[in-house]
């Protein structure tokens, strides 16, 4: 199989499994189409053509999932590609700014940007960072505007453990196996759930130590 060959095959099977979008942000290569339709791979961060070790080495590892290397999915780029869907729908909704917090609580936009930030650094509220600002996820505060009082015990683990902020917004909110598949914020609601959740919290938050 020569160059051509082995970079548009590669590149079609990524278009066809809907993975293009998550190479990037996976820190791999990335490739473009020339004007008669051939794949071209570039080094990430350089730009620089991929040479063709780097390209079989790529090949490998995008089918090194599954005992059949042609039907393998590439299960690091799936999972990359079903947290971008689920930030997307999460930014759709169900998050508030400083101005929002301030009128649910009925002080200013200053005075809960505040008081959320010293929260933030007990541990007592999920900050979430995006293009420049900060949002305040919805799901953990209750109708005053003050974080539930069940999910502080859950949160502040997962907070001083240094986990990513996205992805804890995203395993509170999304069925967890941890949790039996139930979504963590919405089970700890049942006194009788609560334990299990904050325990499966703790579980998370070691793993995240240890990865480190």
């Amino acid at each position: 199989m020569d160059d051509d060959q082995l970079a548009d095959r590669l590149a079609l099977r990524l278009e066809r499994l809907g993975l293009v979008e998550q190479l990037a942000p996976a820190g791999l290569p990335t490739f473009t189409r020339d004007d008669d339709g051939h794949a071209q791979w570039r080094e990430p961060g350089t730009g620089a053509p991929l040479p063709r070790p780097a390209l079989e080495r790529l090949a490998q590892l995008l089918t090194s999932e599954g005992q059949d290397p042609e039907h393998a999915v590439p299960v690091g780029l799936v999972q990359l590609r079903r947290e971008a869907r689920v930030r997307a729908e999460l930014l759709a909704g169900g998050w508030l700014d400083y101005a929002g917090l301030g009128e649910r609580r009925g002080t200013s936009a200053d005075a809960a940007r505040f008081a959320v930030h010293k929260a933030a650094e007990r541990g007592a509220v999920l900050l979430v960072p995006h293009d420049g600002g900060v949002l305040v996820p919805t799901f953990q505060l209750d109708d005053a505007g003050e974080v539930r009082e069940e999910l502080l015990p859950v949160l502040e683990p997962l907070l001083t453990a240094g986990l990513d902020p996205w992805r804890t917004w995203i395993w509170l909110t999304q069925p967890a196996a941890l949790t039996g598949g139930r979504v963590p914020h919405e089970a700890a609601r049942d006194p009788e759930e609560l334990p299990l959740v904050r325990a499966a919290a703790t579980r998370l938050a070691e793993r995240a130590r240890a990865s480190r």
